[in-house]
């Protein structure tokens, strides 16, 4: 089991419990690692500054007692922000209909840069509408994906609390 697999299932129950669910782990640096955790509300509503400190203090003490992490690291919470990146299968499908880039792991038709509006998920594929038509990329392929900050997707941002 690979590290960041292991610091999910030592962190994901108790989050789960406190209402909020892991968009993203990423373990970078040498000596010292930074864990960066993003997290988001399970009601979707926006996360405050208050409980990422909530997140940060259970998620600190979480791995303190299970040590996945050797020797001294950094801990960074934060939520997805409204340009969010798109981790999961169901940001694709919760995002569809705003417009996105994705990189995709491999080249595909000689591309692997694509920025489009996402049209949704089918079979573990997403379906995005680009300028030179709808292209079909499997979430394995895809190594990064986010939201483009549009005015559409602020003013649906603002209407659902998040500001």
């Amino acid at each position: 089991m690979q590290l960041l697999e292991r610091i999910e299932g030592v962190i994901a129950p108790s989050l789960k419990a406190m209402e909020y669910e892991i968009v993203r782990l990423q373990l970078s640096g040498g000596k010292r690692p930074t864990l960066q955790v993003m997290a988001e509300r399970i009601d979707g509503r926006p996360i405050t500054l208050d409980e990422c400190a909530e997140i940060s203090r259970a998620v600190s003490a979480l791995l303190d007692v299970e040590g996945p992490i050797e020797g001294a690291y950094n801990l960074e919470v934060s939520s997805p922000g409204i340009d969010r990146p798109l981790v999961r299968h169901k940001d694709f499908e919760r995002f569809a209909g705003f417009e996105a880039k994705v990189e995709l792991t491999r080249a595909i038709g000689g591309r692997k840069r694509f920025r489009g509006r996402l049209l949704g998920v089918k079979d573990d594929h997403v379906r995005v509408a680009t300028d030179s038509g709808e292209v079909v990329l499997s979430l394995a392929d895809i190594g990064r994906a986010k939201l483009v900050l549009t005015d559409e997707l602020i003013a649906k941002m603002e209407e659902r609390g998040h500001r």
